[in-house]
């Protein structure tokens, strides 16, 4: 007899919604981590009174009532609102696209006036049917605003030029005619107060969790101490890459403790400019609502640069290149998890899928209800 009915294979938020929809319809569960801690990229820790994103800055954001009303189980959030800016060389623009960036970009005031320019760079550069990324972003910003703001910083974050990049990819980016400057069209949004780390701890609790525990180093005893195995890993490395590797994009942070107050006056600015090595810096204090207050209370501030680079077997995946032939690999790898009778694959590496944190909990909670009932 298997110890557990279900062994959940990682920590992130997926495995942690699985677990606690199990525990409550009485299930027994396991959840190991290869790492030596909880919450997967979502982990964060304060230091010297901030709270630090360590793998890179997350905010929650969305429309999808029932998984807000879900989160607000486990955590209480702030009302952070994501309004970056970009850093062209030195000009600095509002993000998302909207009628601040138009002016400084163009100097035009009206909606109007922004709308005619972007149609005039859109005509000039002859674009019916947008095929690429390059071709899909000047026709929705123009070619100026893309040249200056999207070509550098895109080429950095994929490590490939526009051109050779699918339209997909920036289809959701915000661009609005209107003075407004929040990223994220969504009804709630906001950080937990304590940090991620606790919101999952809390998703967790009462359920007992193995750390430092690589499931591929003792395979066959991991897969007999349950009846079912929630694989939250990547589904290529599950199958020893048999058909070969998917491929991702990683991100390696440099982290600097600084002996000031306030170095950028932004929780993010992107570097838009390919000369700049790092794609953004993250400056941790300023994810915490009225920190432009309390800050003043905390001497120092802790930023991090972001670096996007090319993943490599070992280190660790982030997002993944959808483009057709690793989607193409995706869908053999997926034909063999469909056979599987005792192994359930689900969250960002197991789906080999780009997921904001509330599509990986709407997807946990569909999972579990398909799943557990």
């Amino acid at each position: 007899m298997a110890e557990f009915d279900y062994l959940v294979v990682g920590a992130g938020l997926f495995g942690a919604v699985f677990a606690r929809e199990a525990k409550e319809r009485g299930k027994k569960v396991l959840v190991i981590d290869k790492r030596n801690h909880i919450g997967g990229n979502v982990y964060s820790y304060e230091k010297n009174g901030i709270m630090v994103h360590h793998y890179g800055a997350h905010i929650f954001h969305t429309n999808n009532e029932e998984v807000w009303q879900y989160v607000n189980r486990f955590a209480e959030f702030n009302r952070f609102t994501n309004a970056p800016i970009a850093n062209y060389k030195g000009e600095i623009y509002s993000l998302p696209f909207n009628m601040y960036t138009f002016n400084r970009m163009w100097g035009v005031i009206r909606p109007e006036e922004a709308k005619e320019k972007i149609e005039a760079e859109r005509k000039a550069a002859g674009i019916t049917e947008p095929k690429n990324l390059e071709e899909q972003a000047i026709s929705l910003v123009g070619s100026e605003i893309y040249e200056k703001l999207i070509k550098g910083y895109t080429k950095k974050q994929w490590g490939r030029p526009c051109k050779e990049l699918p339209a997909s990819i920036i289809k959701r980016l915000p661009v609005r005619l209107t003075y407004d400057n929040n990223y994220f069209n969504a009804l709630f949004q906001g950080i937990p107060k304590a940090g991620y780390t606790k919101l999952v701890e809390n998703m967790l609790s009462d359920i007992p969790v193995e750390l430092s525990q690589n499931f591929f180093e003792n395979r066959e005893m991991w897969m007999e101490k349950a009846e079912k195995i929630v694989f939250t890993g990547p589904i290529d490395a599950f199958y020893e890459y048999s058909l070969g590797e998917l491929e991702y994009r990683k991100v390696d942070f440099v982290v600097e403790e600084l002996p000031i107050e306030n170095y950028q006056g932004n929780a993010a600015v992107n570097y838009t400019d390919e000369e700049s090595p790092y794609t953004r810096i993250i400056e941790h204090k300023w994810f915490t609502f009225g920190k432009d207050q309390e800050g003043k209370d905390i001497p120092t501030t802790i930023i991090s640069k972001e670096y996007s680079a090319e993943w490599k077997r070992g280190e660790e995946p982030y997002y993944p290149v959808n483009d057709e032939k690793n989607q193409a690999l995706y869908q053999q790898y997926k034909a063999l998890s469909e056979k599987e009778e005792k192994v359930l694959f689900g969250g960002r590496l197991g789906e080999y899928k780009y997921y904001d944190m509330d599509m990986v909990i709407a997807s946990a909670l569909d999972f579990s209800k398909k799943h557990l009932g």
